[in-house]
C-alpha cells in the first residue's frame, strides 16, 4: 500500500505538470505507460519530459491521494515474465566475474588455511615472481596474491607459493580459527549446556504452566552449518583514475554499506568512488558486508600497489575456505500438556551465535533477533511460553543465509510440535488448527494447503506406484509473509525421497504472481537441499569440503514436484524471496518421522539410514 500511495503521488505530480504545461484542466488528462495523454487535443508527453517541471511542485500527501481502482490495474496481480530471463538464459547477462577494463591484470589469492593466521616466510617467492606471465607477488592480510596477465596463470602460480603461516599476535582483531575446531565436537559441546539463557520472549508463567501439566515432553534439536555455495565465486575489479577517483565492481547486496567501507579503507571522499553493482550469480545472503570474506579489499590494495586495474577472482576452493556460514544451533525444548493433550506451556532455549552477532564478533547489548526468529513470534495460542538464547560464540565466520534464522529455527520448532502432538495423542494438522483458532489468516492458510494437497492425510499409506508414503505439515511466518507446507515422502534404499511439496503462501498483497511462484520453487529447492544433504563440516580448524565434490547440493532428480497456491489476504505486503523456505524442512522431517517411526532432530537427513 505504501508503494501504491507513493506511485499515485508521483502520478498526480506528473498530471499537474502536464496540466500547467498545456494549460488544460487536470480532469482532462490520463496516463498510459510512460506518458501523459490529452485525448481532446491528441497530444501526449513523456514522463521524462515532464520530470523537470515537477521539481517546484508541492509534494502531495500520500495519505490523501486517490488510488487506482484495483479493477483497472494493468499489471498488479497479473503474471509478467521477468525482463532479465532472456539475457541470463543466453549468456548475455554480465556479472562481476565477466567485467573487463582496458589495461586490466588478473589476481589470484591463497588464503591462510585457518582464519587469523598471518603470512610468514614465503620460501619460493623469487621463483614464482620469475614465472612466465607473472607480473608480481604480494603479501596481504592473511593471504598471498599473484598478479598476472591471465587469471589461470595467477591461480597456478599462487597455489605453488610455499608459505609458512604464523599464529596471530595478541593485538589481532581478526576472528581466530583454532587448529582443533571440529563441528561435530562443537555440536556435542552445545548439547551439554544447561543454562537458562537470556529471554527473547515471555508470555504467561512458564513454571506455573509446567507445574500444572499432566505430561512433560522434552527434546534437543540440532541444525548444521551451511555454505552459501552460490554459482558465481566472489570477484572484484578495482581501477584508480588519474584524478584519484576509484571505480570498483563487485557483487553486493548493500551498496551504501560497501561504499562507506571503501571510503573508510581508502580515505577517499565517497564522491570520488563509483561502486558498480552488476548482476549477482546467486547470493542467498553471501554478498553483505562481512569482514575477511570478500575480495574487494584485496583488489583495492593490489590496484594501489601496481598502479593498474586489478581483477581478483577467488577460486571455488578459496571461496569455500572464506565463505561465511549459516550458524549452527542446538535448541532444548520443553512442553507441558494438559489432560486433553494440548500444550499449555512451551520453552525453547537456543545455544547459538546469531549471524549479526557473528559479524560484529561479539554479543550485543540485546539479543540478536536473527538468532531466535522462527522460535520467537510464533502464532500458536500456547498460554505459557518462554524463548531464550544462550549466547555461544563460535570461531566460524557467520553470515546471513536465505531466510536467516527462520531456516534454522522453524525446522526445530515445527518438528518438535509434531512430537508434542504425538505425545498428546493429537493429529499434528488438527493440533495446529486448534492452536490457531481465532487467527483467521493462518487458519485459512492451513486449510488452503490441505485443500491444495487433495485433503490432509498423514499416513502411512500406499501410493499408486506401490510405494509406502507419509505426509508432514509445517508452518512459518518469516518477513511478514505466512506459509504452510505439506510434504509427501517415501524411503528408497534407506534414503528419503520427497515426491511432492504443496505450499500455500500469503504475502499479504500480490504484485506479480509469476515471480511469487518462481520464488517458491527456488526456495523449495534450497530448502530441500539443506534438509536432505547440505552441511559444512570442519575438522582440524579447516573445512572438509572445498568444492562441490564434497559439498553436495540438491540434484535435479532429487527435486520434488512443487504445487503453489498464493493467498492474498490484504495484510501489509511481506517478503517473497525468503519466506517459502523455512517450512520445507520440518514438513519433510515430520513426514519421515511418521513413515519410519524415527524422530528427526537434526539435518541433513543423509546422515541417517531409514527403514519403513
Amino acid at each position: 500500500m505504501t508503494m501504491r500511495r507513493l506511485g499515485a503521488s508521483a502520478r498526480l505530480m506528473l498530471l499537474q505538470a502536464a496540466s500547467s504545461h498545456w494549460k488544460v484542466p487536470l480532469a482532462q488528462l490520463t496516463t498510459e505507460p510512460g506518458r501523459v495523454i490529452h485525448a481532446a487535443s491528441n497530444r501526449s508527453i513523456t514522463y521524462g519530459e515532464l520530470a523537470p517541471l515537477t521539481l517546484d511542485l508541492p509534494i502531495p500527501d500520500p495519505q490523501t491521494v486517490t488510488l487506482r481502482d484495483p479493477a483497472t490495474f494493468r499489471w498488479i496481480g497479473k503474471p509478467v515474465q521477468r525482463i532479465d530471463v532472456y539475457d541470463k538464459s543466453t549468456g548475455k547477462a554480465q556479472y562481476t566475474i565477466d567485467t573487463r577494463v582496458e589495461g586490466m591484470l588478473h589476481a589470484a589469492v591463497q588464503h591462510a588455511p585457518r582464519l587469523g593466521l598471518q603470512v610468514g616466510l614465503v620460501r619460493n617467492e623469487d621463483q614464482i615472481r620469475n614465472l612466465k606471465g607473472v607480473h608480481s607477488v604480494h603479501r596481504l592480510e592473511g593471504a598471498v596474491a599473484v598478479v598476472a596477465q591471465r587469471w589461470w596463470v595467477a591461480k597456478r602460480a599462487v597455489e605453488a607459493l610455499q608459505v609458512e603461516w604464523t599464529e596471530p599476535g595478541g593485538d589481532s582483531t581478526v576472528r581466530y580459527m583454532p587448529a582443533n575446531f571440529d563441528t561435530q565436537a562443537y555440536a556435542e559441546q552445545l548439547s551439554k549446556t544447561t543454562d537458562a539463557g537470556d529471554e527473547a520472549e515471555r508470555e504467561g508463567d512458564l513454571q506455573q504452566g509446567l507445574a500444572g501439566a499432566k505430561k512433560i515432553v522434552s527434546a534437543t534439536y540440532h541444525t548444521q552449518y551451511l555454505n552459501h555455495a552460490q554459482l558465481e565465486p566472489p570477484s572484484a575489479l578495482a581501477r584508480f583514475g588519474a584524478e584519484g577517483n576509484l571505480d570498483l565492481w563487485l557483487p553486493n547486496q548493500a551498496p551504501d554499506l560497501f561504499l562507506a567501507d571503501v571510503a573508510k579503507r581508502t580515505g577517499l571522499d565517497p564522491s570520488k568512488i563509483t561502486l558498480h553493482s552488476p548482476l549477482l550469480g546467486g547470493f542467498f545472503g553471501r554478498h553483505f558486508l562481512y569482514p575477511n570474506a570478500s575480495p574487494y579489499p584485496q583488489a583495492i590494495q593490489l590496484a594501489q600497489s601496481t598502479g593498474l586495474p586489478i581483477k581478483v577472482i577467488w577460486s571455488r576452493e578459496e571461496e569455500f575456505l572464506r565463505d561465511v556460514l549459516r550458524p549452527s544451533a542446538v535448541v532444548r525444548f520443553r512442553a507441558g500438556l494438559d489432560e486433553q493433550g494440548m500444550p499449555v506451556a512451551f520453552e525453547a532455549i537456543s545455544a547459538t551465535e546469531g549471524p549479526t552477532e557473528g559479524i560484529a564478533n561479539k554479543q550485543g547489548d540485546k539479543i540478536d533477533p536473527t538468532a531466535v526468529e522462527g522460535l520467537a513470534g510464533k502464532k500458536y495460542a500456547i498460554a505459557h511460553r518462554r524463548i531464550a538464547q544462550l549466547y555461544s560464540q563460535t570461531p566460524v565466520m557467520l553470515g546471513y543465509w536465505r531466510s536467516v534464522g527462520n531456516s534454522i529455527n522453524d525446522f526445530m520448532y515445527e518438528a518438535f510440535l509434531d512430537e508434542v502432538a504425538d505425545a498428546g495423542g493429537q493429529d499434528p494438522y488438527e493440533l495446529r488448527a486448534k492452536l490457531l483458532q481465532g487467527n483467521e489468516r493462518l487458519s485459512h492458510l492451513l486449510k488452503t494447503v490441505a485443500d491444495l494437497s487433495g485433503g490432509w492425510k498423514r499416513g502411512p499409506f500406499t501410493a499408486q506406484d506401490g510405494t509406502k508414503r507419509a505426509r508432514g505439515v509445517a508452518m512459518a511466518s518469516p518477513f511478514g509473509t505466512e506459509t504452510a507446507v505439506i510434504a509427501e515422502v517415501s524411503i528408497s534404499n534407506g534414503a528419503v525421497k520427497v515426491h511432492d511439496i504443496w505450499q500455500a503462501i500469503d504475502p499479504g498483497s500480490i504484485v506479480n504472481p509469476a515471480i511469487i511462484e518462481a520464488q517458491v520453487n527456488s526456495a523449495v529447492a534450497l530448502g530441500l537441499s539443506q534438509t536432505l544433504i547440505e552441511q559444512a563440516i570442519y575438522k582440524g580448524g579447516t573445512p572438509v569440503a572445498r568444492n562441490y565434490d564434497l559439498y553436495r547440493i540438491l540434484t535435479p532428480e532429487m527435486m520434488a514436484r512443487v504445487h503453489v497456491r498464493v493467498v492474498e489476504s490484504g495484510a501489509p505486503m511481506g517478503g517473497i524471496g525468503e519466506p517459502p523456505l523455512p517450512a520445507v524442512a520440518p514438513a519433510v522431517a515430520n513426514a519421515v518421522s511418521r513413515l519410519t517411526g524415527q524422530r528427526i532432530r537434526s539435518m541433513p537427513l543423509s546422515q541417517y539410514r531409514f527403514d519403513t
